[in-house]
């Protein structure tokens, strides 16, 4: 019998960005936040959660060989890129874009008033290069309650499976883990339990050695998955 294993990474021992019109909070290294332990975990590579003021946001700036998402967690960010995409992703919802052999893009937050509260995700793509993509999922009603939700499966270039996680407090949710695989999850908002481990917004953990691995809300909660090789 295999033993599970969960490392947990707690929200106020992230890496630390503030700019005045950012607050970011690291999960693993990034920019100028270093931290030899917290390099990633398998391919998923950054987890920053950001908060950007009115107005503020992202200038034009390149990236390759990774396989960008991004969930809007609270108010709207507007998006540009090379590949002649434009545009504001609401709360609630996801964009997708695989960087591939480059590509240059844009993110602010377009209210005069109103905070953006987003999500920034990186993860480490099968093989390098490949044209850019780009992806939208208005989740809305797709998110099933007290239920997995996959996302842009069978569109990322990844070697990983992508859940979003909604449940309402007292209920359970048993995901399978192939052989071989991590899983990482990462709380938005509420109270979850994943064996004796308790994980509020801001915690990620890695978990190993599951074959099933059951998550159950303590309070009503949202939150993301990923199985990664």
């Amino acid at each position: 019998m295999k033993t599970m294993n969960i490392v947990k990474r707690p929200a106020n021992d992230r890496g630390v960005t503030e700019l005045g019109w950012l607050h970011g909070r690291h999960s693993f290294s990034f920019g100028e936040y270093f931290d030899a332990d917290h390099m990633g975990y398998r391919s998923l590579r950054v987890i920053n959660d950001d908060i950007v003021e009115p107005g503020g946001g992202f200038g034009t700036h390149p990236h390759r060989d990774a396989e960008i998402f991004t969930y809007v967690i609270e108010g709207e960010l507007e998006h540009k890129d090379s590949m002649g995409n434009g545009r504001v992703i609401q709360a609630g919802d996801l964009q997708y874009m695989s960087a591939g052999s480059g590509v240059r893009h844009s993110e602010f937050n377009p209210s005069p008033d109103k905070r953006t509260h987003l999500l920034q995700i990186w993860i480490l793509p099968k093989q390098a290069g490949g044209a850019p993509r780009y992806a939208e999922h208005v989740l809305g009603n797709a998110a099933k309650a007290n239920a997995l939700t996959p996302l842009f499966a069978g569109q990322h270039r990844a070697d990983a499976e992508f859940y979003f996680g909604k449940l309402d407090a007292g209920k359970t949710v048993s995901l399978p883990v192939t052989e071989g695989r991590g899983v990482w999850i990462h709380v938005i908002a509420g109270k979850l339990a994943v064996e004796d481990e308790s994980l509020v917004p801001g915690d990620g953990a890695a978990i190993e050695g599951a074959d099933t691995l059951d998550i159950t809300a303590k309070q009503d909660a949202q939150f993301l998955v990923f199985v990664l090789a």
